[in-house]
């Protein structure tokens, strides 16, 4: 009895399989393209809500935070924003995206870090947010690591070495 059950159930949704693959495919007909996938919703709108603007940062910039945010944006940033924050990520180049660079100072002088966590947390333009995969805290390191790529000394400019004279 179990066997004729067995037999049943692999006719029921193997034969479906197997007529469609037995009959002739006709080539003179066009084929309607797949529907396109849903769009992903949008990141989040330019405007930061004023009450996300005010928000004070709970976490400290202390080597700890820091290190946690360097560790997070090494996993979900730098493809964009680039190793060293300087907006050239492998991705940021292939989508032809112009991002800033995080280690100018002038970035973010005008942000608050409400702001940021807005930013990070939610998304901006083609940006995804993140609060889907990280937590307030993990937003939050980030915004303090980003921030310190501003304040480290820019790599020295190469002297020309051709004699003055």
């Amino acid at each position: 009895m179990w066997k004729a059950a067995i037999v049943t159930l692999a006719f029921i949704f193997l034969a479906p399989m197997v007529s469609s693959q037995d009959q002739p495919k006709d080539t003179n007909t066009q084929q309607t393209p797949a529907p396109a996938p849903a769009a992903t919703p949008a990141a989040a709108d330019s405007k930061i809500p004023a009450e996300d603007a005010k928000r004070v940062n709970p976490v400290k910039p202390v080597a700890s935070s820091i290190a946690d945010g360097k560790h997070l944006y090494e996993s979900q940033c730098l493809m964009c924003h680039g190793k060293d924050g300087d907006g050239k990520g492998d991705l940021a180049v292939d989508m032809k995206l112009n991002l800033r660079d995080f280690r100018d100072a002038a970035t973010f002088k005008e942000s608050t870090d409400g702001e940021l966590f807005y930013i990070i947390s939610k998304g901006k333009g083609d940006m995804p947010g993140a609060a889907d995969r990280l937590s307030p805290t993990q937003c939050w390191n980030l915004v303090n690591y980003v921030r310190s790529l501003s304040s480290k000394t820019p790599p020295a400019k190469p002297k020309d070495d051709k004699p003055k004279g």
